[in-house]
């Protein structure tokens, strides 16, 4: 956890690549990568020091899947970090601060994503329309066919 705090350090007050969040994946008790937030610097919203830490973890390990290995973060995972958790089938997250404290001290505010994603999807604020169901359903019913496709 001292080594994700250390990585929001230098995310956020060092380097200022984005805002104070750092993250370490292990395991066996070994580090297998490490992350930073990178938002600012590389002008991409889903560079959270989770996802940087999960992604080379993945790339570490050549696998889609991380059983058997625990996330340190430096704060609360945001929705999107704490999905991509359950799809890496990350076991356990030890956080530090919290999303108030994220709010508080940092003005990093969730609370609309996660108010968002609890609404019906016509009751979202971002429009979402289906289109070229047919099509895109034709698509899925060949890969379904697909004898060598890799379950995930």
């Amino acid at each position: 956890m001292r080594r994700a705090i250390e990585m929001s350090a230098r995310a956020s007050l060092e380097y200022s690549t984005g805002g104070v969040f750092g993250a370490v994946l292990v395991k066996d008790g070994k580090i297998v990568s490490e992350g930073m937030n990178r938002v600012v610097a590389s002008h991409d919203p889903t560079w959270h020091a989770e996802m940087e830490a999960i992604r080379l973890a993945c790339i570490t390990l050549k696998s889609f899947k991380l059983p058997g290995c625990i996330l340190y973060t430096s704060a609360e995972p945001c929705p999107m970090c704490m999905a991509t958790c359950y799809w890496a089938g990350i076991e356990q997250v030890f956080y530090g601060a919290t999303v108030e404290d994220a709010l508080e001290y940092g003005n990093f505010d969730d609370r609309p994503i996660y108010e968002q994603l609890a609404l019906p999807k016509e009751k979202r604020s971002i429009k979402l329309t289906q289109m070229l169901r047919d099509e895109s359903v034709v698509v899925w019913k060949k890969y379904k066919a697909k004898a060598d496709k890799v379950q995930y």
